[in-house]
């Protein structure tokens, strides 16, 4: 509790109301407003919740001004250079990095589930084979509901913890399952004595004509993908993570719901958007014709967008951009492809972002999106899978997240209000009722 408060004021007559106000760690303090419409008949207004705080939370902090993001505490570029996924995981669920001990049964556990029911198989087979990834993981996820009837029991602290250790271990599997799915390749089971991203890596592209070897640098990137995007705070699906489990769902259903909210351009597709805009650019010309897009990105008027630079949230440079350009030129540097023309687009694309008066001004740095984008195109993952691979990386922040709300004793069944600006009361005459 704090002895802080802020105080409001009403030009239409109502006495002024004296509100508490709560510290944060870091960050902004808030202003709690629960007694606002007991006291006053009003809500607040704030469309999109820019301004509101739905929750207290210890998992995830963003400076975006500083461009800081930290999960438990420890800042991002020092997990990403000393930690693996699967610690990553442990710290994000757990609230702490895991001893040698600890990793090691974590890792174990998550690897001996990674198979997925057989029927599973049949579940998938009724999509198209030209549906995008997205609609089928929301599919596959949902169903997989149906298989763990034990895991309704969101009040039961080992419960969810097993329905973690199902969501972490089985979504690449899921991911891996729609994509030969895709492409009419029969499904690689996953192999115990792989590493997660490596194990993600043999069930996408091996096949049974011959052995796959995976490749360490290769390796070493996907893992980074995963940690880099493993949680993002109270982002639009995280949100709706929290909101349909309030509800007391399957925690299952839940994470299916964010893999469906995550779906959209504005949020999860951003990569894939990234993606589109450089095979536009290569298409009109290539690094030849980027000047061109360039000015038409500047004028207003052109209606083009600049995709994979800037953020809603970081104004500076957005941490996981860093790091993952590092990953990025390490992988172009493996595969040879550092004289790709596209690539050779994007990082001509990235100079002038990074030394233009116009984007340094305001602030247009590549973001995580515009790098991850290119390093998955790079490994060979198809640019519709590019937001199945978000969610197979979000997969364990969304549950750490609706854990945290479970266990949250102030917690309460999400119910916004709204402003009504709608008919006020009319009535059906007889005319009509004829």
């Amino acid at each position: 509790m704090t002895e802080k408060t802020a105080t409001i004021s009403f030009s239409d007559g109502s006495p002024a109301l004296t509100l508490p106000m709560f510290e944060a760690s870091l960050g902004p303090d808030v202003i709690d407003i629960r007694t606002l419409y007991g006291k006053t008949g009003k809500f607040t207004y704030d469309p999109g919740f820019l301004s509101t705080a739905s929750c207290g939370s210890t998992i995830t902090f963003i400076d975006g001004d500083k461009g800081e993001l930290l999960y438990r505490g420890y800042p991002i570029d020092e997990l990403a250079h000393n930690c693996n996924f699967m610690q990553v995981c442990q710290l994000l669920l757990y609230g702490g990095l895991p001893t040698k001990e600890q990793n090691e049964k974590f890792t174990q556990l998550v690897t001996h589930h990674m198979m997925v029911h057989e029927q599973m198989q049949f579940f998938l087979r009724g999509f198209r084979r030209d549906a995008h990834p997205m609609a089928v993981l929301t599919g596959l996820v949902g169903a997989m509901s149906a298989f763990y009837p034990d895991s309704m029991d969101l009040l039961d602290a080992k419960t969810r913890e097993v329905t973690a250790i199902r969501l972490i271990s089985k979504m690449p599997t899921l991911v891996a399952m729609s994509y030969k799915y895709s492409i009419g390749e029969p499904v690689v089971y996953p192999d115990n004595s792989l590493s997660y991203a490596g194990n993600f890596l043999r069930m996408m592209f091996a096949t049974p004509c011959e052995p796959y070897k995976v490749n360490n640098v290769i390796e070493r990137a996907f893992d980074r993908i995963l940690t880099l995007h493993a949680d993002h705070e109270q982002n639009a699906s995280t949100s709706t993570v929290r909101l349909c489990a309030s509800s007391g769902t399957n925690p299952i259903a839940a994470i299916a719901a964010g893999v469906a909210c995550l779906w959209g351009p504005a949020h999860g597709g951003a990569n894939e958007a990234c993606l589109r805009m450089l095979d536009e650019i290569q298409a009109q010309g290539g690094v030849e014709k980027i000047g061109e897009f360039v000015d038409k990105v500047k004028d207003k008027n052109s209606g083009v967008r600049l995709m994979g630079f800037g953020h809603r949230v970081y104004k500076n440079y957005d941490p996981r951009a860093k790091l993952m350009r590092e990953t990025c030129h390490e992988v172009l540097g493996e595969l040879g492809l550092a004289n790709d023309p596209q690539f050779k687009l994007a990082m001509a694309l990235e100079k002038i972002a990074l030394e233009d008066d116009y984007f340094v001004k305001r602030k247009l740095y590549p973001n995580v999106d515009f790098y991850s984008g290119i390093v998955q195109k790079a490994i060979g993952i198809p640019v519709p899978l590019f937001t199945a691979i978000f969610a197979l990386a979000r997969t364990v922040g969304w549950i750490a997240q609706l854990n945290e709300m479970i266990s949250d004793p102030e917690y309460k069944i999400g119910r916004p209000r709204q402003r009504y600006i709608g008919e006020k009361h009319r009535h059906v005459d007889a005319a009509k009722k004829s």
